[in-house]
């Protein structure tokens, strides 16, 4: 999933343009269902203010929340950790809702989320929302694929591999993330739940030994038990933990 959504520091946002008024253009929230051709650069920054296209056009993103942020947030810093963690809470859950997923599948889809919020001179102006947004790719993709017309209840049932994330490389680490249908190396088979909302961190190392044996004995399982298997494991640090995520993913070695 893309981990620049799950780190609470934030680059500095794009300046919308403003009105006659000098009011700048993002004041409101934006359209709910609206579908954009976003780039990972795009993605990556806290605003955004490209232009909808149709969704029965190509597209590699659709808003599937939006909202007024709560009031706590009336006077916080534009890049405040707590509005971080709580766009976190918000747009993930929503995520899963949306793709009619749970926690774990959504954690091996070539799709991921992204929040933005207004461009710098609104939110000095008073503007309080938020956007969630479903792309297709992740921090590690090669590229974006476009989405159907609706990502609405895109992972229901047994999704197609074309949704599904695999990677291409020697190892996990650095490899790059592709959709199941592409040539690969590794495939996402399951996570891991380390911990609830409420827990502190447990540390790097108790993160990633658990992570480790946990993994070896899942995919050994999900090979129906060879001989002998490569299996590896994507861990996140502290940043994330603090942001939301409490889940590791274990990753298989296949033959294709």
């Amino acid at each position: 999933m893309r981990l620049a959504v799950l780190a609470l520091a934030v680059a500095l946002s794009l300046t919308a343009c403003g009105n006659r008024d000098g009011e700048p253009a993002d004041m409101e929230a934006p359209e709910l269902g609206a579908c954009r051709v976003l780039t990972s650069d795009e993605v990556a920054q806290p605003a955004d203010d490209t232009a909808p296209v149709p969704c029965a056009e190509a597209h590699t993103a659709e808003t599937y929340a939006v909202g007024d942020l709560p009031s706590d947030f009336d006077d916080v810093d534009y890049d405040d950790s707590e509005l971080g963690a709580w766009a976190y809470a918000k747009c993930s859950d929503g995520f899963r809702e949306f793709l009619g997923a749970d926690e774990s599948l959504v954690m091996r889809t070539v799709v991921s989320w992204a929040w933005f919020r207004p461009s710098q001179d609104a939110w000095d102006e008073g503007a309080r929302w938020f956007r969630c947004d479903v792309v297709g790719g992740g921090e590690q993709s090669k590229e974006y694929v476009d989405l159907p017309t609706s990502a609405r209840d895109l992972l229901l049932g047994r999704p197609k591999d074309s949704w599904m994330v695999c990677a291409d490389g020697a190892t996990v680490a650095g490899s790059v993330k592709v959709p199941c249908t592409e040539a690969h190396t590794w495939r996402a088979v399951t996570t891991i739940s380390l911990g609830e909302r409420k827990d502190d961190y447990p540390g790097d190392r108790m993160v990633e030994v658990t992570t480790r044996d946990f993994c070896s004995k899942s995919v050994g399982a999900w090979l129906n038990y060879p001989v002998d298997y490569d299996f590896g494991y994507t861990w996140f640090h502290e940043a994330e933990w603090q942001a939301g995520n409490r889940r590791s993913v274990c990753w298989a070695k296949t033959a294709q």
